[in-house]
């Protein structure tokens, strides 16, 4: 497996923001500077895709504060992703960067080495972004994500402005969509729902 689609569902549907897994720096609005993929190479191509499923929010961002994005796909609907086409290997750095640990590290070879058995979901540990999920293909070659592994179990919890500016700017990025569609699909997902408005949202993602 040569090439893999990491399809992003939270703040890395904005390329600026996941620049900072692959390349390292700070997003702006966030509190960690991450050290970037061993290989620090742009995406060889990125495409706006929707999968099956949910989004939720739930815990607390160390990075953003409030809750974090997770892909939820025992729920019925749709969620929009971008998808980007990496080597394994920067997969698994990314993941690994998501759980706090070092690109290259045990976790991040494992992730990699992993990819062509996942049939549907794989679950290395039991944090946030532990598990991993097969998506289907795109153009014959397979997408993934990383979740929680028992997301019904995390509890709601309501993300922060700084976080849902860069989830609103990669919808409009990757899917060209306005900011009440924006508003639109974020106000369903459990976290935003209750703590946010549409017209709150719709002003955040102007």
């Amino acid at each position: 497996m040569q090439r893999v689609w990491y399809v992003a569902y939270g703040s890395n549907l904005a390329l600026g923001r996941f620049r900072c897994y692959l390349a390292g720096g700070r997003p702006a609005g966030g509190a960690r500077v991450y050290p970037g993929c061993r290989d620090r190479s742009d995406p060889e191509r990125i495409v706006g895709v929707e999968v099956a499923g949910g989004l939720l929010f739930a815990g607390e961002s160390r990075v953003w504060g409030g809750g974090s994005a997770f892909y939820d796909g025992t729920a019925s609907g749709r969620v929009a992703g971008r998808a980007y086409l990496l080597t394994p290997e920067q997969l698994g750095d990314v993941a690994a960067q998501e759980m706090r640990r070092e690109p290259g590290c045990e976790f991040a070879q494992d992730l990699a080495g992993l990819l062509p058995h996942v049939e549907a979901l794989h679950t290395m540990g039991p944090g946030r972004y532990e598990t991993v999920a097969r998506l289907g293909e795109q153009d014959g070659v397979p997408m993934f994500t990383v979740t929680h592994g028992t997301v019904n179990d995390l509890e709601p919890a309501a993300p922060t402005a700084p976080y849902l500016r860069w989830i609103a700017a990669g919808l409009a990025e990757s899917h060209g969509w306005t900011a009440g569609r924006v508003a639109e699909y974020l106000i369903s997902a459990p976290g935003v729902s209750g703590a946010w408005t549409l017209e709150e949202l719709a002003a955040l993602s102007a």
